[in-house]
């Protein structure tokens, strides 16, 4: 059996027009934003650990931090400023459906920008692929994610673009969106979380945000 692909991206959107005549926005791809993301070994209150694919990462805490966590949302929160993802899979014709939409902060802006492959679940027969960048808007398997600006239109597609390319994905309706918001959120080990990072001059990353993208329990959500 072949092997499923799961793409993730993050990007920034802009939403194409409903009217085939209408000029289609352009979407400049957001400056990387510096960040660790992977599960959480340990957190003090002071400092993080976070286990990535390249060994565990301290990083310190600078406050006040900032957490946030995903709630409920819909496309109408989506505008001309936001910074989303955007979670597709890949239909046998080749072409990308949105499965799932996150709505970041300006604060986050940036987060994760690029493509990368990306490791299958446990047991999945997939592969996954992280991809970052500007988005615009106009059986077997692969799964993307994308991050980005968006400016908000009737279309049914978006063309992801980000700082080494671009990437087309159809919006189904009732698509799930969610939005990245601040939460008081309590912090523990197993969770996955991305920690938007500043590098000092000795080399020492610090961070004041950090983003529980899936929790090791339901009761970490949020105190």
């Amino acid at each position: 059996m072949k092997h499923l692909l799961l793409r993730l991206t993050f990007l920034s959107l802009l939403v194409v027009p409903a009217c085939p005549h209408a000029a289609w926005a352009q979407a400049k791809a957001a400056p990387p934003l510096s960040g660790v993301k992977g599960k959480l070994q340990s957190f003090t209150g002071s400092s993080l650990e976070i286990l990535t694919k390249s060994g565990v990462v301290h990083v310190n805490i600078k406050q006040p931090l900032t957490t946030y966590k995903q709630i409920p949302s819909d496309l109408s929160h989506v505008t001309s400023t936001s910074f989303v993802g955007v979670a597709s899979v890949k239909q046998p014709d080749g072409t990308e459906l949105a499965t799932q939409i996150k709505i970041f902060p300006a604060e986050l802006r940036g987060a994760g920008e690029g493509s990368a492959m990306m490791d299958a679940a446990p047991g999945a027969m997939t592969h996954s692929r992280m991809t970052n960048g500007s988005v615009s808007r106009p059986a077997m398997s692969h799964s993307r994610m994308t991050n980005g600006t968006v400016q908000k239109g009737n279309g049914t597609t978006l063309v992801v673009q980000y700082q080494n390319g671009a990437q087309t994905v159809s919006v189904p309706p009732n698509v799930p969106v969610t939005e990245v918001a601040r939460e008081k959120v309590t912090l523990a080990a197993g969770d996955t979380v991305y920690a938007a990072t500043e590098k000092l001059p000795n080399g020492t990353l610090t961070t004041n945000k950090v983003f529980v993208i899936a929790a090791a329990m339901p009761q970490n959500a949020m105190r």
